[in-house]
């Protein structure tokens, strides 16, 4: 039997989606507090991106932030909201990732999300999600390095291991919007090593390889390939695998699926077919579009990727 097509809808994996998605539909600002509110840090950041580009979301929450200037969480979510508005692009990973042109448009909604997270940064200092938030406005509007490195220190005082924040910081630090790859792979090994047994941390060294592979892989045919195939790229990917989706306390907490399909696509792509093949086993019937966009329709690529490592492909 051909492998079926995973389920790529984040709700199929974390509940949580589901009841904010539901109090938002109703216009239920207790209730979309509650989901919050009992959120742990990663996931109520998370959790802000849920509604990137929803129509008539504006309204709701400038109406709520209106009632409440000080609501950080109305703040995040309104952030991210405009955030994805202006990129016009309803997915978070895809929405990020920045772009050579940036249409008027484009730059209008940039600033006016600065604007309302930079108000929302002074009334909640220590709220992860609005900093995170501002990490991706610093590299949208093209800010420069130094003031997303202050970005994200200031997050990494509230918390040392903030994925969603590390993540976004890594593509600031990524050739595309002005870094290079030292520094990214850098950051990724640093974070790596300074996360704890079975997190998600490790997962960033993948990331900056896979981001790396892109880049040579779009650059000149093969080159993509000959990138991964370096000895210490694998055995670089082998050892944050074992830090982090191989460990024994790795759980099954929220970002776990992107995690997972992090390290799946890059063993894949080595042609690691025994270490993609345990991580897809793992994932079951979930997956996520991040990062197998970078290769298409992502559930079609996942298909053939898992029918491929499982010996029934070339």
């Amino acid at each position: 039997m051909p492998p079926r097509q995973p389920d790529l809808d984040p709700a199929a994996a974390y509940p949580r989606i589901t009841g904010l998605r539901d109090a938002l539909d109703s216009g239920d600002w207790p209730a979309c507090r509650a989901v919050l509110d009992a959120s742990a840090p990663v996931e109520r950041t998370e959790l802000t991106m849920v509604p990137f580009a929803e129509p008539g979301l504006e309204t709701f929450l400038r109406g709520v932030l209106d009632g409440d200037p000080g609501d950080g969480a109305a703040a995040a979510l309104l952030g991210r909201h405009l955030i994805g508005t202006a990129w016009r692009v309803p997915t978070g990973a895809r929405a990020e990732r920045g772009a050579p042109r940036r249409p008027a448009g484009r730059t209008d909604g940039l600033v006016t999300a600065e604007r309302l997270l930079v108000d929302a940064a002074a009334r909640s200092p220590r709220d992860p999600a609005i900093w995170t938030a501002r990490l991706v406005t610093a590299r949208g509007l093209r800010l420069g390095r130094s003031e997303a490195a202050r970005r994200y220190r200031r997050l990494a005082e509230i918390d040392p291991h903030h994925l969603p924040a590390q993540w976004q910081y890594l593509q600031q630090l990524c050739p595309e919007p002005g870094g290079d790859w030292e520094p990214a792979h850098a950051f990724a090994r640093e974070t790596a090593e300074a996360a704890p047994p079975g997190s998600f941390g490790p997962v960033l060294v993948a990331e900056a390889h896979l981001e790396h592979w892109n880049r040579e892989h779009h650059r000149q045919p093969g080159a993509g390939r000959r990138y991964l195939a370096d000895d210490r790229v694998r055995a670089g990917l082998h050892e944050a695998a074992r830090r982090s989706v191989w460990h024994a306390d790795f759980r099954h907490t929220h970002g776990w699926v992107r995690v997972t399909s992090t390290f799946a696509m890059a063993f894949a792509l080595l042609d690691d077919r025994p270490a993609a093949d345990s991580l897809f086993t793992t994932l079951g019937d979930l997956g996520s579009d991040h990062p197998w966009y970078h290769l298409g329709d992502p559930g079609a690529v996942i298909v053939k990727y898992r029918k491929r490592v499982a010996g029934g492909g070339t």
